[in-house]
């Protein structure tokens, strides 16, 4: 199944009904799980980890070096979860002895020109649009939408079931189940057309909604409202990992709409 105008090194480990077409390049230290298809001009170097089912589109790079000069050309990976489609011109850098590998979960979407750059952590069922660009150390929570050009600063972090406008530029992380817009980025409301269409019932998103309306809309700094939702709200799943998610932000939190200011 491999076509013989690809560069395919001997030593690559390549599962049963791989599709490799012409012009392709695929270095030795690489992995490619069954029935994965490899479009023409793709080149994959050392690093790189490749799951089953995934389909990967002309002009794709993945696991090339990081933009990164503190790399030191350590021993790196890139890892690519079951059933992703990775579209066309899309960069995938590897990681740096930082964290080791830059991760991308399975059943994801990564659209044309996007770039992913070391050490990245994304979750699945992930969506990113045309032309993003995602710095070093950028972690994003499963299910989450990031909108066509938009960007995130290194060291960022999205929370799950978030939804991302187009153009935008995350310079503060984004907590759970939030959309967010506007430049410069503000909270939008919750993702709640998401949410239901990921099993939420009303009764979970309405607790949700309630949640960041203290966080947001309730005239509280942060740690007002914090302890405002610990005493007012009972525990859940949802509430622990918002409550979680803000109080180890380091970068703190996306600003609410029309404050003028950082929510923290």
């Amino acid at each position: 199944m491999i076509h013989q105008l690809a560069a395919v090194d001997k030593r690559a480990k390549i599962s049963k009904n791989v599709i490799v077409e012409p012009f392709t390049t695929i270095a030795g230290d690489v992995e490619i799980g069954e029935g994965t298809w490899i479009g023409p001009n793709v080149t994959i170097m050392d690093g790189a980890r490749i799951g089953k089912n995934c389909r990967i589109f002309p002009g794709t790079v993945i696991s090339a070096i990081p933009q990164d000069l503190k790399f030191d050309g350590e021993d790196t990976q890139v890892i690519i979860g079951d059933e992703t489609t990775i579209r066309e011109c899309v960069t995938v850098n590897r990681g740096t002895k930082a964290l080791g590998f830059t991760k991308i979960g399975a059943h994801c979407l990564i659209m044309a020109t996007s770039h992913i750059a070391h050490d990245c952590v994304i979750g699945d069922h992930v969506i990113i649009v045309n032309g993003c660009g995602i710095a070093g150390h950028v972690e994003i929570g499963d299910y989450t939408v990031m909108g066509g050009l938009s960007a995130v600063h290194q060291f960022g972090k999205i929370g799950k079931h978030v939804m991302i406008s187009g153009g935008t530029l995350v310079r503060k992380d984004i907590p759970p189940y939030v959309k967010v817009a506007r430049e410069p980025m503000s909270y939008a409301g919750i993702n709640s057309v998401g949410l239901r269409r990921r099993g939420f019932t009303n009764e979970k998103i309405f607790e949700i909604q309630k949640i960041y309306r203290a966080i947001f809309q309730m005239k509280m700094n942060v740690s007002q409202a914090i302890s405002h939702i610990e005493k007012e709200m009972l525990p859940t799943a949802e509430r622990d990992e918002i409550l979680q998610f803000i109080q180890n932000s380091p970068r703190g939190i996306v600003k609410g709409y029309g404050t003028g200011k950082d929510s923290n």
